[in-house]
């Protein structure tokens, strides 16, 4: 085996340069350190470049090249530019982390169609636009994911997520279209990893005994345990894995 790669090799992102949307803050951020980490060259993109100042700097602090966009994903012209803006920098694109999203807690009769459109717009719509932008350039090899949530097969009782959940559920039914549809054709892998409750955002409003009472491991997930999760699914460790829904939630759908 001397001179051979070793199996470890296969869990790196050497070469490889990924994209992450919504990579300002909360688990973007984890992601895109995570993937520059294990020897990735990142792209990061969000409304507001500024926010993406500190995750340039911790890419870079792991010696990797980093790239901030400015990009609305609800816009598919910016989901476009992401993709070019990448091409120009680096000359390839090897995976997609469409994580980009934004919730809400509304009951049904009290959702408006406008708002319920706009969740759908960001979690949804703007994946397939992201997702079919970075089709067209990716090589045999590379690899989509996309960050849906346990939401799209469970609901709380307090927590009413209409258009959240329904979004969510969205992306895991256009995770297996793509998969079906590009990995045999283009060799392109797409699969979508559902966090349970971490840290974050979305999640620094709920109240602790609304979940605490159903997670197995009776914590919150640390966003790195989410992340080696996005970082197996890039690397070539998953090169037979496609389609598949990778639930990262400390056991809460097993109650």
């Amino acid at each position: 085996m001397h001179g051979e790669s070793s199996f470890m090799d296969r869990f790196r992102l050497d070469g490889k340069v990924v994209v992450v949307t919504g990579a300002s803050s909360g688990l973007g951020a984890v992601f895109a350190v995570a993937c520059a980490q294990a020897g990735a060259d990142v792209v990061v993109a969000a409304r507001r470049v500024d926010k993406l100042e500190d995750t340039v700097r911790e890419i870079k602090a792991a010696g990797r090249e980093a790239l901030a966009v400015r990009a609305d994903v609800s816009v598919e012209a910016d989901c476009q530019w992401i993709v070019q803006a990448t091409i120009e920098r680096f000359g390839r694109l090897d995976v997609l982390v469409n994580n980009a999203g934004i919730g809400e807690q509304h009951f049904a009769t009290k959702l408006g169609t406008d708002e319920f459109r706009q969740v759908v717009d960001v979690n949804l719509t703007a994946c397939f636009s992201t997702a079919k932008a970075s089709a067209a350039v990716m090589q045999p090899g590379s690899s989509i994911i996309n960050v849906a949530s346990i939401m799209a097969h469970t609901t709380i009782d307090g927590m009413p997520t209409t258009a959240y959940s329904a979004s969510k559920a969205g992306l895991l039914g256009l995770t297996r279209a793509l998969a079906r549809q590009w990995t045999g054709r283009k060799g392109i892998r797409v699969n979508a990893v559902l966090p349970g409750f971490f840290p974050s955002e979305m999640t620094r409003d709920l109240q602790p005994q609304m979940i605490a009472d159903r997670l197995v491991t009776g914590r919150l997930g640390d966003p790195e345990e989410l992340a080696a999760a996005v970082v197996f699914l890039a690397s070539d460790a998953a090169s037979y894995v496609t389609g598949a829904e990778i639930v990262v939630d400390g056991g809460f759908l097993l109650s």
